[in-house]
């Protein structure tokens, strides 16, 4: 039995990374899900009838009770799923990143407790100082990561402010926090004592906290997928504990492809990855809240019916999706307004910018949604260029990510971010509800140049207008 379950955490193992390849693309995404489910329920059950049959003290209550927790998360799941908006999706995966690192904390807690049921007692009945340390780790990285998910989701709720929360000498209280933990995890090694362990645990909830509120809204989805990787090494933690070697393999996949795509977006973005680690992240907070101060400057307003003329009548145009469309689940009416153009002699392509939404991904997952054709969809540096030579930008709620305030204004939360140079083309609409500020509390510039026309109004509406005058 032990063989075949090694054997079978092992196909697990390959199912994770087949999945993980598929979902590195929109045309592979359907099946790399796939074979993640095969290979969780392969581990799941595995894990199941292989601590029922090797452990003689597991009855078949203890095994009910288990596969009624089994169905419980399983319902839970499953509704959800079916509930979210595609707009909540981005706080649902920090939620869920949340109730891993949770997991991890109190599954090194049981083995604290009952040390010997996890068979992690040595011949003086003392726990082993490898199984301390895996607890110790286990819990810092896995209450860091709820309390630093619960942080992600209420900003991303809109349940807190998205602008970052600073305050005096706080990159300086977080370095000693670390330090303590740091400290306290190695006295933990030594005493294994519960005051010390309770204190860790406290101080390592405390720091996911103080490492989340400085991060600015822009930056969030960095700061999902950098949680992500918290979680997944969170999920290792508990595979070392539970000797468990599905979710070791599992934890370690999530941990390193969350880490990579992490970095791959703070390069896309100019920013720092160390900051990203130690929450340094934030622009400040002072500049943003001037930036996304009221202007009194006046904008072109045009309507739906200026903007199909307009567009009717160009060589060329590039959608630009954002958040706004999101909300508005606009994307099957800029599908048909696509098509409608097309059908009129109009190159029309899609322009992603790699934080646009709320997640990595999350614009790319909408226009896949509605049938988007994958050979129209650019990302940021295959379509940069192009925008000089377009004729009209089409902006559809993506604001900070089109900001030419990130390339000129130093004082700027987003300063250095490469954005979405749509400014360079001869026309810009700009589909919004009102002129507040984007996420990242900062004006958005493009709204009072000469070649923008504003297009108030619900996103879907707008489009759905825009075909109707095409």
């Amino acid at each position: 039995m032990v063989n075949f379950s090694a054997l079978v955490y092992l196909l697990s193992a390959v199912l994770f990374i087949l999945a993980l390849r598929g979902l590195s693309s929109p045309e592979t995404s359907r099946s790399g899900n796939r074979w993640g489910m095969v290979g969780m329920a392969l581990a799941i059950v595995t894990t199941v009838v292989y601590a029922w049959w090797s452990n003689a003290t597991v009855g078949l209550m203890d095994l009910l009770w288990v596969l009624a927790a089994l169905m419980m998360g399983a319902v839970i799941g499953l509704t959800t799923a079916k509930k979210i908006a595609m707009t909540a999706m981005p706080q649902l995966v920090a939620a869920f990143h949340s109730l891993v690192g949770l997991a991890a904390v109190l599954v090194a807690a049981a083995a604290y407790t009952q040390p010997a049921a996890f068979g992690l007692l040595d011949a003086k009945g003392e726990i082993f100082i490898a199984s301390r340390i895996e607890m110790g780790l286990g819990i810092a990285i896995g209450a860091v990561t709820f309390s630093g998910s619960i942080i992600a989701f209420a900003k991303l709720q809109g349940l807190m402010s998205g602008a970052p929360v600073v305050f005096p000498g706080q990159h300086k209280l977080n370095a000693l926090v670390g330090l303590l933990i740091i400290g306290l995890i190695a006295a933990f090694c030594v005493n294994a004592s519960p005051g010390t362990l309770l204190l860790l645990t406290l101080l390592a909830f405390a720091i996911g906290f103080l490492l989340i509120i400085p991060i600015g809204g822009a930056d969030m989805p960095v700061i999902v997928s950098m949680l992500n990787s918290y979680s997944g090494w969170a999920a290792a933690g508990i595979g070392f504990t539970l000797h468990n070697n599905a979710l070791i393999v599992t934890g370690a996949l999530v941990g390193s492809s969350g880490a990579i795509l992490s970095y791959i977006m703070c390069k896309g973005m100019n920013r720092s990855f160390i900051n990203v680690l130690l929450g340094g992240f934030g622009g400040d907070s002072a500049a943003g809240a001037a930036s996304g101060a009221a202007d009194d400057r006046p904008v072109k307003q045009g309507s739906a019916e200026d903007a199909a003329f307009i567009m009717k009548n160009a060589g060329s145009v590039i959608i630009v999706p954002g958040y706004g469309m999101a909300v508005a689940q606009a994307q099957h009416a800029v599908k048909e307004m696509a098509d409608a153009l097309k059908a009129e002699g109009v190159k029309v392509s899609y322009a992603i910018h790699p934080v646009a939404g709320r997640m990595p991904g999350h614009m790319n997952v909408l226009l896949a949604e509605a049938n988007v054709p994958y050979d129209e969809v650019f990302e940021l540096e295959d379509i940069n260029s192009e925008f000089q030579s377009t004729d009209v930008a089409f902006v559809i709620g993506a604001n900070d990510v089109t900001n030419p305030a990130a390339k000129t204004d130093p004082k700027s939360p987003i300063f250095g971010m490469p954005v979405l140079e749509v400014e360079k083309a001869r026309t810009v609409l700009f589909v919004k509800r009102g002129m507040a500020a984007g996420y990242a509390g900062v004006q958005n510039e493009l709204f009072y140049r000469d070649n923008t026309m504003m297009l108030f109004g619900d996103a879907k509406k707008v489009a759905e207008q825009i075909v109707r005058a095409l």
